[in-house]
């Protein structure tokens, strides 16, 4: 038998009593030890650890994991709570969080341990759009952040009406996740950086300046005038009709949505040239016996006509009437060089020149004519359009 219990070979029991005293204590030690030492899972603004303490509360623990709080920050359980093996302690701190909500800046004060809580703290809807990751940490002072709130808008654009509710930032990326494309010279009723706005209306107008268009216009002819020696002055002969030209105008066109708002001239040309009218008038006298007798056969009543006014203007409507014979009578209805019918004429006092105008001569013709204008203008002449 060893020795630690013997003396002189003896057993003694007062070494065995001493040494059990010995060995009694330190199972107690251990046991203590075992009891004191504890593991705690500590979360610091949602980052989880373990930590190995004998710390007897919170406050032990903390600061055993070193990690300093202040009155602003939350702490749970309280920093004077006990502690045992398990406890789970999670600490908040207090952060100020410098926040762009639909281009409006602020600071928030927050415990959130992420940018998903500080969002939740908000009130800001769940599918509103955030710069960083809603699972980002929130765990120190300065952190920035750009929310966008969803909001309704209406898109105007290629004749169709497109209602949606968004949460991108500006129009040009309301206009992108519609899939509209802006031509170079597309116009926007607001600008492509605006922020977006609820209830916002934004209308796309699509501008084209390559359009082409032609017109038309008349090119009046000339009339060109031989005297007659041999012919009487009453007597005028139209030896080559005139013939109105055309002229062509090329434009360039710019439309709005299809409606067009400019026209720019960019050339022009005679593509039908006028045909110039030839006249022949008489240069002589006519005998005062043979007037009144060809007068009396005609059934002129050989009353002389007050002085006329407006005699170059009947001129230019008889050339387009009726090629500028003023005792025309084609059997349609309408005589003499401006195309009187019967009861216009004798209702504006032709009947005290003759029963019918082209049996009146150009003098008495134009006072009729003066009288009819004096009362309707030229609405009565379809070669109004001639008169200059």
């Amino acid at each position: 038998m060893s020795n630690i219990f013997t003396t002189n070979g003896k057993l003694s029991w007062l070494k065995i009593g001493g040494q059990s005293l010995v060995l009694v204590a330190l199972v107690l030690g251990l046991v203590g030890f075992v009891t004191a030492n504890k593991t705690v899972s500590l979360t610091v603004d949602g980052v989880q650890s373990s930590v190995q303490t004998f710390g007897g509360s919170v406050k032990d623990v903390l600061q055993r994991a070193n990690v300093k709080t202040s009155s602003e920050d939350q702490v749970s359980p309280g920093l004077d709570s006990a502690v045992a093996n398990g406890t789970n302690i999670t600490v908040n701190t207090a952060k100020d969080v410098k926040v762009t909500l639909d281009g409006a800046q602020t600071t928030v004060q927050t415990h959130a341990g992420n940018v998903a809580g500080l969002i939740s703290q908000l009130g800001v809807a769940s599918n509103a759009v955030v710069d960083v990751s809603q699972d980002a940490p929130l765990n120190t002072d300065g952190v920035q952040l750009k929310i966008t709130t969803p909001k309704k808008v209406l898109v105007l654009a290629d004749g169709k009406r497109t209602a949606q509710v968004t949460a991108v930032a500006t129009v040009g990326e309301v206009l992108k996740s519609a899939k509209i494309t802006l031509g170079a010279k597309d116009l926007v009723s607001v600008p492509a950086a605006a922020p977006v706005v609820a209830d916002m209306v934004i209308k796309v107008s699509r501008l084209k300046s390559d359009g082409v268009a032609t017109s038309t216009e008349d090119v009046p002819f000339q009339t060109e005038q031989t005297v007659d020696p041999k012919a009487f002055k009453d007597e005028k002969k139209v030896t080559q009709q005139g013939v109105v030209g055309t002229l062509t105008k090329t434009y360039s066109v710019t439309t709005i949505d299809g409606r067009e708002v400019k026209r720019t001239l960019n050339g022009q040309s005679v593509t039908l040239k006028p045909v110039t009218q030839k006249v022949t008038v008489g240069a002589k006298d006519r005998p005062k016996e043979e007037t009144k007798t060809a007068e009396a056969k005609s059934g002129n009543t050989g009353a002389a006509a007050p002085p006329t006014a407006n005699d170059a203007m009947w001129d230019r409507i008889a050339q387009c009437e009726s090629g500028g014979n003023w005792s025309i009578n084609t059997g349609n209805g309408y005589y003499g060089g401006l195309q009187f019918d019967a009861g216009s004429w004798l209702a504006n006092g032709g009947g005290a020149y003759a029963p019918r105008a082209d049996l009146a001569s150009r003098a008495q013709q134009i006072a009729v004519a003066n009288t009819y204008y004096a009362k309707a203008g030229l609405a009565p002449w379809g070669c109004a359009g001639a008169a200059g």
